[in-house]
Order: C-alpha cells, then sequence, then structure tokens
C-alpha cells in the first residue's frame, strides 16, 4: 500500500511550474534588484556631474566672487543643493575650489584622500576675473541593496563619485567709464 501511494506520488506534475518558478525567483529578483541598482547609482553619478557645471558657472560668470550677502563657498553649495534634492544628501557632498596658475597645473594637483578613501579637500577660493580655477566636489554613494552593493562597490557597500571641471573665469571686473 505505501509503495502504490510513493508511486502515485512521484508520478504527478501539478506543481512543476512552481517549483521551477521557486527555483527561478531568487536570481531573477537579485538580477531585477542589480538593474535597478545599477540604475540609480548612475542617475545619482549624472546629477552630481549636472550639479557641478551649475554651480561652477556661477564661479565662471564671477557671481559667486561678487556676492557679499552669503559667503562663497555657502552660494556655491546652495547651488549644488538646488540641483541634487532628489538622489543625493547634500550634507555628504565635499566641496573643493582651488585657483591654478595654468590650465598646466591641473596634473600637479590632484586630489588628497584619507584612509577611508573620502576625498579631503584643499580649500575654497573661488579666485577673481580671468583666473583658472579647479572645481572638484565629491560624493560617496551607498548602496541601497547590501548582497548586491557588495558585488558592484566593495565590502564598504559605497563608490565615490567624483566631479572635476578646470575652467577660466569670464573677465567680469571691467575698467573704464560707465
Amino acid at each position: 500500500m505505501p509503495g502504490k501511494f510513493i508511486k502515485k506520488w512521484l508520478g504527478k506534475e501539478d506543481g512543476t511550474t512552481s517549483i521551477e518558478f521557486s527555483m527561478l525567483f531568487i536570481p531573477y529578483l537579485m538580477l531585477s534588484l542589480g538593474i535597478i541598482e545599477l540604475s540609480i547609482m548612475y542617475a545619482s553619478a549624472s546629477l552630481l556631474e549636472g550639479a557641478t557645471g551649475s554651480a561652477a558657472r556661477l564661479i565662471r560668470t564671477g557671481q559667486i566672487q561678487q556676492e557679499t550677502t552669503i559667503a562663497p563657498e555657502d552660494m556655491f553649495r546652495n547651488a549644488l543643493c538646488d540641483y541634487t534634492t532628489a538622489l543625493i544628501s547634500c550634507g555628504d557632498i565635499v566641496v573643493e575650489v582651488v585657483p591654478l596658475n595654468s590650465f598646466n597645473d591641473y596634473a600637479a594637483a590632484p586630489p588628497v584622500f584619507d584612509q577611508d578613501g573620502n576625498m579631503v579637500p584643499q580649500g575654497f577660493d573661488a579666485g577673481g576675473s580671468n583666473d583658472r580655477i579647479l572645481v572638484r566636489v565629491a560624493y560617496r554613494y551607498t548602496m541601497m541593496t547590501p548582497f548586491i552593493g557588495h558585488l558592484l562597490a566593495g565590502p564598504d557597500n559605497s563608490r565615490l563619485f567624483m566631479s572635476t571641471i578646470v575652467l577660466q573665469t569670464e573677465p567680469y571686473e571691467f575698467s573704464g567709464n560707465v
């Protein structure tokens, strides 16, 4: 009698689809989460790049240098934060703005990192009219999914994004009759 029951039970094919789905669910879920994580990560990197370009325009046109009511770094950070409200925490952005003697000096001004791999800013000096300025902005993006983050970002589950712009400010200081 028990042998007949086992043969009858093994011969059934009613749940094969659900068993196959349960075996494929975990890889499918990991692939889907990985795609979403990568999409958000690249969107954040693109957002940081756009925010840096938008805020650097304030330096290029001399608006930050001529502002008297707010500190230059605060004005720059406000411009960054206005652009990055969706995916990036504004308080985690590290900003470095330093003048260069020439465009060739960019190679002599590499970013400085601490032992944890975070950028250490070398100051904020927006320069003056017709100056060459290095604008460097860094943000450490923390992955939302630990397993995917470990695969894509390493053991600390984060990735450093850095946006760098070297520009020459416009000649906004004019001499002559106004």
